[in-house]
C-alpha cells in the first residue's frame, strides 16, 4: 500500500508545494478514549496557535484554488483548531493524531486499512465518486463537487475536499488494527517540521500499541 500511495499531477498543477508524509501503523491495539489519551488532547489545546496561523492560511488558499469555500468547510486543522479548548474525545488513536494535527499545525487523516479497496490516491474529482457520509443521522452516499480535490481508493472517495470530511468507511474505530496516516503539508511548513510531526505520531502509537510496526514515505512536493 506504502509504495502505491501517489498523488495525481493536476493536484500539483494547482498546489507544486504540496507534499504529503504517509505513514503505516501495523499491530495497533486501540480502544477507547482514556484518561491518557485525554490527556494528549488537552495539552494539544493548551498549547494550540491562533486559527490564522501561516500554515493555515495556505490551506485556506488552496481550498478557494480548486471552489470550496473554507469558511464553510473548513481545513482539518483550522477546524480542530477552532475547538482547541475542548477537543473530542473518540478513541485512543484518533485522539493520538488529532493532538498531534492540533500541536504541530498540521492536517492529518487517520484511515482504517482494512476497509480499503486498492491504494489511497490524491486525485481531482470527476464529480460521480461515491461518498459515504451521515446526515441527519442517516448513512447517505453523497458525490464530490467535480475538480474537487479528493482522496480515494477503489471503491470512491475516502475524504472529500482535501482534508475536510472522512468517509464513514474508512474511519479508525476501538477495533483498527491496521492504519494509515496522511500528514499534509504545503509552504511555508517546513518539511523537517512534518518529519518531526510523524515522529510525534509514532511515539504516541507506541505508548498505545508498543509491539506496531510503522513505516513511513514522503510524497512531494513536485518540484523537488
Amino acid at each position: 500500500m506504502l509504495a502505491e500511495i501517489r498523488v495525481e499531477d493536476a493536484v500539483h498543477e494547482l498546489r507544486p508545494d504540496f507534499a504529503v508524509l504517509a505513514v503505516t501503523a501495523e499491530g495497533l491495539r486501540n480502544g477507547p478514549s482514556d484518561d491518557l489519551s485525554r490527556g494528549w488532547l488537552e495539552k494539544a489545546g493548551g498549547n494550540a496557535v491562533a486559527a490564522d496561523d501561516p500554515h493555515v492560511l495556505a490551506w485556506r488558499e488552496a481550498y478557494r484554488a480548486f471552489g470550496a469555500k473554507p469558511q464553510r468547510t473548513r481545513p482539518s486543522v483550522d477546524a480542530l483548531l477552532r475547538r482547541a479548548d475542548r477537543l473530542p474525545a473518540i478513541n485512543r488513536v484518533v485522539d493520538a493524531y488529532n493532538a498531534v494535527s492540533v500541536e504541530y499545525v498540521l492536517p492529518i487523516g487517520g484511515e482504517d486499512l482494512a476497509a480499503y479497496r486498492g491504494t489511497a490516491r490524491l486525485v481531482r474529482a470527476r464529480g460521480d465518486e461515491p461518498f459515504d457520509t451521515v446526515a441527519g443521522g442517516e448513512q447517505v452516499t453523497e458525490h464530490p463537487d467535480a475538480g474537487e480535490v479528493v482522496w480515494r481508493d477503489d471503491a470512491g472517495v475516502t475524504c472529500r475536499r482535501w482534508n475536510w470530511r472522512q468517509c464513514v468507511r474508512t474511519r479508525i474505530t476501538e477495533s483498527t488494527g491496521d492504519a494509515l496516516f496522511l500528514l499534509e503539508r504545503l509552504e511555508p511548513y517546513p518539511l523537517e517540521r512534518l518529519q518531526e510531526a510523524a515522529d510525534a505520531l509514532a511515539g504516541l502509537l507506541r505508548e498505545i500499541s508498543p509491539q506496531v510496526r510503522i513505516r513511513t514515505r514522503l510524497i512531494g512536493p513536485a518540484r523537488s
